[in-house]
């Protein structure tokens, strides 16, 4: 059985409840043979803006920063990482998009678990292997394909 931690530090209050948090990382996570934690941080822009500059160098806030877990050899320890998602960049994205927010949660705690996984975008090649992944888990969920223009999700 998975643990994931959800702190909630944002002043949002159109956010999923745990259960929904729990379910969309656990799809991400499905199929690991060993029992994964994982924090889950929902916050404000001053915090997502400070970690961006921080850890990327790069001034604002954003909708989700990953922070994988490097095991020192020799510890036991399943921790995947952190995630840090940003409320109201995620409110503000799904009105400009068109989408749910509940659909838009969705996609980014989906696409943030992977990020911890392993999976990135950074190429080509890369991108479309993880935007498949994601596309493929969302639609487990009948979610639509985020990255489709014309989804409504």
């Amino acid at each position: 059985m998975n643990i994931i931690e959800i702190q909630r530090i944002s002043t949002i209050t159109d956010v999923p409840d745990d259960a929904q948090i729990e379910q969309w990382a656990n799809v991400a996570l499905h199929g690991l043979s060993d029992s994964i934690e994982m924090v889950i941080r929902i916050v404000n822009e001053d915090e997502s803006a400070q970690l961006n500059e921080t850890y990327r160098h790069k001034s604002g806030a954003t909708n989700v920063l990953s922070f994988p877990f490097d095991v020192p050899e020799g510890i036991e320890l399943n921790l995947l990482g952190d995630l840090v998602i940003c409320a109201p960049v995620l409110a503000r994205e799904a009105q400009v998009q068109n989408k749910t927010i509940m659909a838009h949660w969705a996609h980014i705690i989906i696409h943030g678990t992977l990020h911890l996984l392993g999976y990135d975008h950074i190429d080509d090649v890369d991108a479309q292997e993880m935007e498949e992944k994601e596309i493929a888990l969302l639609q487990t969920l009948s979610i639509s394909n985020p990255y489709d223009d014309n989804s409504t999700l």
